[in-house]
C-alpha cells in the first residue's frame, strides 16, 4: 500500500497529559515550541486531527506565519497544507474553524446522511469504512491526492488509532514544564490499550526548549 509519511506531533505535560480532566486545551507549549510546530505545518502536505480534538479545541490547523506562508506559494504550493478530519459519524460542527476550501472531513458508511449533506457544502467528503473510518484506505485516498508528508496533530484516541494499525513512522513529543494531573486527563496515546506486543521506539533526538524538552522519536516497524 502506497501511503504518506505519517508522524505525530504532540505537547504534553512532565506527568504526560496532554489536556485537562474536562479535555480541554492547556497551554504546553512556549514560543518557541509553537514557531517549531508551525514551520512542521508549513513543512506538511496535509495535517491530520480526530474529530474529539476539532469538538475540544476547535482548531483552524493553518500556517500561522506570513513568511512560512510565502515560502509555500513560492514553492508552487498552496497557502495551507490540507486540513484532514477522521471523523466516522460526521459530528464536526458546520461552524467549526477547520472547514473551508482545503478541508476533506474522512466519515464512514454510518455516517447520517443529512450530517453529511451538510459538511459536503463546507468540505470535501471521504468516505471509507463501514463504521468507522478505514485509516488503512484513508492513507491510500490522501496518497493519491499527492499527500506525502502527513502531520497528526492528535489527539489521543487518533494516535491509538494510528499506531495499532502500523501507520505512524515518527512521533514528536514536547514536554512542558507543568504537571496537569487527573486520572482521567487524555494522555498521547488513549484508545484500549497494548496488551503484551507494545510498538517499539528509536530515540533520534533531544533538545531543550522553553521551559521543556522536546523528543524526536521513530517508530520501529
Amino acid at each position: 500500500m502506497s501511503r504518506p509519511f505519517v508522524f505525530i506531533n504532540s505537547a504534553m505535560s512532565a506527568d504526560g497529559k496532554i489536556s485537562s480532566i474536562d479535555h480541554k486545551q492547556v497551554r504546553i507549549s512556549g514560543q518557541e515550541d509553537m514557531a517549531r510546530v508551525d514551520a512542521l505545518r508549513s513543512d506538511s502536505d496535509a495535517v491530520m486531527v480526530g474529530v474529539g480534538t476539532v469538538l475540544a479545541d476547535d482548531p483552524g490547523l493553518r500556517v500561522k506565519s506570513d513568511m512560512l506562508q510565502k515560502l509555500r506559494i513560492e514553492g508552487g504550493k498552496t497557502k495551507n497544507p490540507l486540513r484532514v478530519v477522521a471523523d466516522s459519524l460526521a459530528r464536526t460542527p458546520p461552524k467549526a474553524k477547520v472547514l473551508g476550501p482545503g478541508c476533506i472531513i474522512a466519515v464512514s458508511q454510518s455516517a447520517p446522511s443529512d450530517r453529511v449533506m451538510n459538511l459536503s457544502k463546507m468540505c470535501k467528503i471521504v468516505r471509507c469504512g463501514s463504521s468507522r473510518v478505514d485509516l488503512h484506505n484513508l492513507m491510500s485516498i490522501l496518497y493519491e491526492m499527492g499527500v506525502r508528508r502527513l502531520m497528526v496533530e492528535g489527539g489521543a484516541t487518533l494516535n491509538w488509532s494510528l499506531i495499532q494499525s502500523g501507520l505512524v513512522d515518527e512521533i514528536y513529543v514536547y514536554i512542558g514544564g507543568l504537571i496537569i494531573g487527573g486520572t482521567i486527563s487524555p494522555t498521547l496515546v488513549d484508545g484500549p490499550g497494548f496488551i503484551g506486543d507494545f510498538p517499539q521506539l528509536n530515540l533520534t533526538d533531544v533538545k531543550p526548549l522553553d521551559t521543556g524538552v522536546l523528543l524526536k522519536w521513530s517508530v520501529i516497524h
